[in-house]
């Protein structure tokens, strides 16, 4: 049982968590012989130490699923100590802690709990078991604070607790908020530090150290400075030391642009001088390759050993504009404008370039973090702060890598709810053909797992970085619209036609303006203005009768949006129409987005009057920040969504049939047509009945037990496209058809050794495929789309990561370009679209409690207005990958 990590304590130290080991029996004897008279009693009944030290023997007993001791040890130190012992064979095992006196407080045995909990689940335990004094209140409150549901009973003074180790929505939503607190304190000296020293700081201008010192001074911090240089006795005009370990006092925080061969080294005088974080400038770590990634792994080992967090290394540094804080630590050339947004940048090079694109369209930075090759500090651990940081009002991300997806999507999903978040993800092109065999395994390119992360935690996914500064700043300078309703106003047709051809081609809806509306406008405006939408005021429009028309249009009860077209014109110039609006803005009810044609920046901030308005260069770019912010609109208005209960799955037989194949092939193989329907059945999946069968003789026999017509297919598991090499004959009604369609098969096909199957025609209906595909990285997901030969000619499909909530499995089905077809087409008859929602959290639940399948199709999967039923089901097992458990919080 392999289990080894480092976590966070609730004070934001850091803290290994490890298996007890024989070479621990001093360190855990000095723990026992440290407790208090009363910890004594409160732990053993007793204030014995005597038994108290015998007890650290059964601690060091080998581990197994029945028996595990952890240890939670920083540096030196061992903090506290938990085990369990499974009682009698049964899901039950007894747990029990010991915190050592001075570490009371700091959550040593919270982890614990949770790390055990996750060890004995593996072991098949269920319930863990623990007789505590009635007046230990801590040990009481520590169990009951985990959020698992505790029972209690109280007999003479003691209490009988069970602990049940369901990791639902509860626990996990307790976890989540000891690891938000934990990390936020881990951060809060880096971020927002009193103090920082700069090793390697240079006298040579456009050096990194140099550059990096520079800022510090030109950004006003707040605290002192400490360079450091063991050459030179001033640098800029500012007194430098000849190591960090000769300052006398408190260093938060120190940036560390030396060589990567000198900086293991400054890290560990960092630790030494007791220093809270570092960030690391120095290139060469795992950018470079293995030799690189050794060495990172050799920095991140000693941050942890001193309880530092490490930002980078390869990265540019940290910003943090608060008028308390003032720290720019980077060397990028551009110095940022104080802001409501944070930025984090995973490539150094784009990062400087965001900061100065950030400044040149006066958008404001809250925070920045470069955080390079994330050997520590990540993008999660950020999205903690930010989600508390009264600074921060919109997060803006660009990431190349997950370090834990699922992780992310948990953190992002719940930010999102109350601050937006804008993210590139750059490398989304799948790098090299993915070996499928499977139509779900095919469809799960890079793209499509981080398009599905990103629609369902919420994030607002964009492609450029004029993108995510359009929507940034749209989202930061207007409220969110009620719905995706848009009206247009604009002084010229031509850019009006612009920007409704660019809303088509969005979710966004052209507002049907009210009669009361057009009525009021066509009195207002000049003869030969348009009063629909988009309004055209034509060209000798007056700033006031631009204004008023603004007014009108943005009282109308179907508008959600209002968008300004501005176009310069010799009767009325561009100051004109944006002077007028400015005097009206702020007492508008809607979202304002104004675009003035020929500006120079691609979007800007007017703040002529009492309300901020985001200003576009062209239409285009305004509609698609404008349809970016209402799809988050949307996405927040929505209920939160929960997993269903699912009661009648018989999960039992389904693991059994795994593991019964897992045993003949450990490497994993494909399960036999009948198999693999047997095994979605357990989940209540209804699909075809499906015979095998060896030869012509045997298909007969199988078509009469079944009823005719039948469908004939070759059950060789390597033919995804079986249609299209003669592996399939449908309707066959009768014993000739069947001899011609099985002689015609086997002349084109081996028949031999998986035979064929034979199963009765389904009734018609729309064609849909289910399914999953397994990612290393980001787990199982469940594809949707228009199945049947359509599935590789179309491409219309969808996927999203397990687990799936109800409201998942909703958007899952809207989601494909033929959804229409569900509903009722053109006369065509709606499909019970709730059974096929069912069958796909039906399937979710498979991926999520069956980790050792790897892929599964079911195509097709005929929806009809009766149900829906599966026609075919391919199941491949293969060994699963580690995949975090959500219990678990760790450092990377």
């Amino acid at each position: 049982m392999p289990f080894d990590c480092d976590a966070l304590l609730a004070d934001g130290s850091v803290v290994t968590i490890r298996p007890a080991a024989a070479a621990d029996r001093d360190a855990l004897r000095a723990l026992h012989e440290g407790l208090s008279p009363e910890s004594l009693y409160l732990r053993f009944f007793s204030v014995s130490r005597q038994a108290a030290l015998e007890y650290v023997d059964r601690l060091l007993l080998p581990q197994t699923s029945d028996h595990a001791t952890l240890v939670g040890v920083a540096g030196d130190r061992m903090l506290a100590v938990g085990n369990f012992e499974r009682l009698d064979g049964s899901p039950e095992a007894e747990i029990a802690l010991v915190v050592a006196d001075p570490e009371h407080g700091r959550g040593a045995g919270t982890l614990l709990i949770e790390d055990l909990a996750v060890l004995a689940r593996e072991g098949g335990i269920r319930r863990f078991r623990a007789e505590i004094l009635a007046e230990n209140a801590t040990m009481l409150h520590v169990l009951a604070d985990t959020g698992f549901p505790v029972a209690k009973r109280y007999d003479d003074g003691v209490v009988d607790v069970i602990v049940t180790l369901d990791a639902d929505e509860t626990v996990l939503t307790a976890v989540d908020k000891r690891d938000q607190h934990a990390t936020v304190r881990s951060l809060e000296r880096v971020l927002r530090p009193r103090s920082v020293a700069l090793i390697g700081a240079s006298r040579k201008p456009h050096a990194v150290g140099h550059e990096v010192l520079r800022n510090l001074l030109a950004s006003g911090f707040s605290g002192p400075i400490y360079p450091v240089n063991s050459r030179a006795d001033r640098v800029l005009g500012v007194a430098t030391y000849r190591s960090v370990e000769d300052i006398r006092d408190p260093i938060d925080l120190a940036v560390i642009a030396v060589p990567a061969a000198q900086a293991e080294e400054a890290v560990a005088q960092c630790g030494r001088r007791q220093v809270h974080g570092v960030v690391v400038l120095s290139a060469g770590f795992a950018d470079t390759g293995a030799a690189g990634a050794a060495s990172q792994q050799a920095l991140l080992r000693l941050a942890r050993r001193y309880g530092m967090r490490l930002i980078g290394p390869n990265c540019i540094g940290v910003v943090n504009t608060e008028p308390a804080v003032r720290l720019n630590a980077t060397f990028a050339p551009t110095p940022p404008r104080p802001g409501p947004i944070g930025f984090l940048s995973q490539s150094g090079g784009l990062g400087i370039a965001l900061l100065e694109r950030a400044t040149a369209l006066e958008v404001g930075v809250s925070t920045f973090v470069s955080v390079g090759n994330q050997a520590d500090v990540s993008t999660n651990d950020l999205l903690w702060w930010w989600e508390q940081d009264s600074a921060t009002g919109v997060i803006a991300l660009y990431v190349e890598s997950f370090g834990n997806p699922r992780k992310f999507a948990r953190i992002a999903r719940r930010v999102s709810h109350s601050k937006p978040i804008v993210a590139i993800k750059g490398g989304r092109s799948a790098v090299g053909a993915r070996a499928a065999r499977s139509h779900s395994a095919a469809a799960a390119t890079p793209s499509a797992e981080v398009a599905a992360l990103f629609q369902q935690a919420g994030v607002v996914a964009v492609d450029t970085l004029g993108e995510l500064f359009g929507v940034a700043t749209v989202l930061t300078h207007t409220r969110l619209p009620a719905g995706r309703r848009l009206a247009i106003l604009g002084n010229a047709g031509g850019p009006n036609v612009l920007a409704a051809d660019a809303a088509a081609g969005t979710d966004l809806e052209l507002a049907r303006l009210s009669p009361a509306t057009t009525d009021r406008l066509r009195q207002l405006l000049a003869p030969g203005a348009c009063v629909d939408n988009p309004v055209d005021t034509i060209a000798s429009v007056r700033g006031d009768a631009f204004a008023t028309g603004l007014q009108v249009i943005a009282a109308d009860d179907g508008v959600d949006t209002v968008l300004a077209l501005i176009t310069p014109t010799p009767l009325t110039g561009p100051h004109e129409l944006a002077d007028a609006m400015d005097a009206v803005a702020a007492e508008l009810p809607v979202p304002l987005v104004l675009v003035i044609l020929g500006q120079g920046p691609a979007v800007t901030v007017r703040t002529g009057g009492a309300a901020a308005i985001p200003c576009f260069a062209t239409p285009e770019d305004a509609v698609g920040a404008v349809a970016s912010v209402a799809g988050y609109a949307a996405w927040r208005r929505r209920p939160t969504g929960t997993p269903p209960e699912l009661p009648d799955i018989d999960t039992a037989a389904a693991r059994r049939l795994v593991a019964d194949a897992v045993a003949t092939a450990p490497d994993g193989r494909w399960l036999t047509p009948p198999a693999a329907a047997e095994l979605v059945r357990s989940y209540r999946i209804p699909v075809c009945p499906i015979e095998a069968v060896r030869s012509c003789e045997d298909a007969l026999a199988a078509a009469r037990r079944l009823g005719w017509p039948v469908a004939l297919k070759a059950a060789d598991p390597q033919l995804v496209h079986k249609s299209d090499v003669g592996g399939v004959a449908l309707n066959l009604s009768n014993e000739a058809a069947l001899r011609t369609a099985w002689t015609a098969m086997a002349s084109r096909l081996p028949l031999d050794p998986h035979g064929a199957t034979v199963s009765p025609m389904a009734s018609p209906g729309v064609e849909t495929i289910v399914g999953i595909a397994s990612d290393p990285l980001f787990g199982p997901l469940v594809l949707f789309g228009l199945g049947g030969v359509f599935t590789d000619l179309l491409r219309d499909r969808a996927l999203r990561l397990v687990p799936l909530t109800d409201l998942d499995a909703a958007d899952l089905v809207r989601s494909v370009r033929a959804a229409p077809l569900l509903f009722g087409y053109r006369g065509t008859p709606a499909v019970d679209v709730s059974a096929l929602e069912e069958l796909l959290l039906r399937v979710a639940r498979l991926a999520e409690e069956l980790p050792d399948v790897a892929e599964l199709d079911l195509n097709p999967v005929i929806a009809r207005p009766d149900g829906v039923l599966a026609v075919d089901a391919k199941v491949r097992l293969a060994p699963p990958p580690p995949r975090p458990d959500l219990l678990l919080r760790r450092l990377p």
